[in-house]
Order: structure tokens, then sequence, then C-alpha cells
């Protein structure tokens, strides 16, 4: 296994966990918004082990915030790296794959892809077009043998809130430790994904929560928005109290910085 992560803290945690519990792993320092360090470092991992079996598309980074605050810089940072490098992967494993005959592909999205939320305008989008990915790519996996997966979760306990950036809103109030408490856990995550995996589903949405309302909104669309609209406006108004003045606010992007 190659573990790929733009911060060489977390990677080397990471294998090195794995290479402890009887696997082998190696590590390599990558910034997925980079095209060609994407496209070096597969065809660098298929080249060097002869095949190339599985390709996740996991990186992802987080910007919230009132869209009113948000500028152009803060929608490429998001774009390059949630969307981007998904593409960037995709087109790195997708042409090896299918010269081998074999292979999956799995993108990590979001269920805000599925159901787009307050304050985090650039996710969504982000999230969207990878998440049509595997219906996309169906139609050729009889032909060519390449699986593809989008996982869509909802909230999971990973460093992602903790690294996000917020824009003239405390971090803290934006991920509440009190909400924390009931997301899922990533091991957890992990187990639910990998059994998606490996039963070819096209979209692995969690946890049940998310995917039962994700299952009625595509049946119902105009219903479920309704009733989730005054949960989106309460929580809007809260962020919204939350907003920092100008002061408060660089002071808040020095120390994210």
């Amino acid at each position: 296994m190659v573990v790929a992560d733009i911060n060489s803290g977390d990677l080397s945690r990471v294998a090195e966990a794995i290479v402890r519990q009887g696997g082998r792993a190696e590590a390599r320092q990558v910034d997925v918004s980079s095209e060609d360090a994407v496209r070096l470092t597969v065809e660098e991992t298929a080249a060097s082990h002869g095949r190339l079996d599985y390709l996740f598309n996991n990186a992802g980074i987080g910007i919230g915030g009132d869209a009113r605050d948000l500028t152009s810089e803060h929608w490429r940072r998001v774009l390059g790296v949630d969307l981007f490098g998904v593409i960037y992967g995709t087109l790195a494993a997708y042409p090896i794959m299918t010269r081998q005959g074999f292979g999956h592909i799995v993108n990590t999205s979001s269920s805000a892809g599925l159901l787009p939320g307050p304050f985090n305008a650039p996710t969504t989008p982000a999230s969207t077009p990878s998440s049509g990915c595997p219906c996309r790519c169906a139609s050729k996996r009889p032909i060519w043998g390449v699986k593809v997966s989008v996982v869509c979760p909802g909230f999971v306990r990973t460093s992602i809130y903790q690294t996000a950036v917020t824009v003239n809103i405390p971090q803290d109030k934006a991920s509440p430790s009190a909400r924390l408490a009931a997301w899922m856990m990533e091991p957890r995550a992990a187990q639910v994904i990998l059994n998606g995996v490996e039963k070819n589903q096209a979209v692995i949405v969690f946890p049940a929560s998310i995917r039962w309302v994700w299952r009625a909104y595509r049946i119902a669309p105009a219903l479920i928005s309704r009733l989730l609209a005054p949960l989106l406006r309460k929580r809007i108004r809260e962020l919204r109290s939350y907003r920092l003045t100008s002061d408060e606010a660089k002071k808040a992007a020095e120390g994210q910085s």
C-alpha cells in the first residue's frame, strides 16, 4: 500500500500503524492539487508493484463561512483539492486499470454533494461532480473491468474539522463539541466504506440517517427541502450570530494561518 498525503506527520503515522499491524506500506508526500505530482505517484506505484488494484481519492479540506465573506481564493483552494484532486487521481489511474483489465477507483465526496447545507458553499460544488462520477463510468465497467465507487459520508470525526479554515466565524462554533460526540468514529467509517467497496456499491452513503434523508430527497425533493428549510434557517441564524467583527476576523485568520 502506498499512503499519500501532503501532511508528512500524519502520513508517517498512518504508514507506521499499518506496518505495526502486519501490513506493508510506504509513505509518499503528495499535493493532490498538483496534476503532475498525482500522475507521477500513481504511475510510479503501478510500475514498482506491477499493478494498481485500488485508488482511494480521499484528500479533502474544508473552508466554512458566510458566502459573502468567502473570496475566490477560498473557492480555488477547496476546488483544487476536493474536486481536482479527484479528477487528477482518476485521470492517472483509469488508463492503467483499463490496460490491465481490472481495478477499483474509490472517490470520497461528501453528503454535501447530495444534501447541501449552510456555510459550506465551496464544498457543495466540489462534492456534487465527484458524487456523479460512478454513473458516468458505470457503462464501461463490463468492457474494461474497472469499478468506480463514490463515498458520501455524513459527519465523521476526522481531522478535517480541526484543520478546516473558518471565515469570520470562531472555529469552535462552526463544529461544536456537543455535536462531535454523536458523529461516527473513523474506524467505523472506514469499515463501512470497505464493506461498500467489497460489495461494489456505486454510491456509499452513511450513516443511516443521511442515507434515508437522501433517498427521500430523491423521491420528493421539494417536500424534503421544505421540511429541512426551518432547520437550515435556524443553523444559518445561529452561525451568523457568531460572525466576527473585522478586527476579530483578522486575529482569527492569523491564528489559522
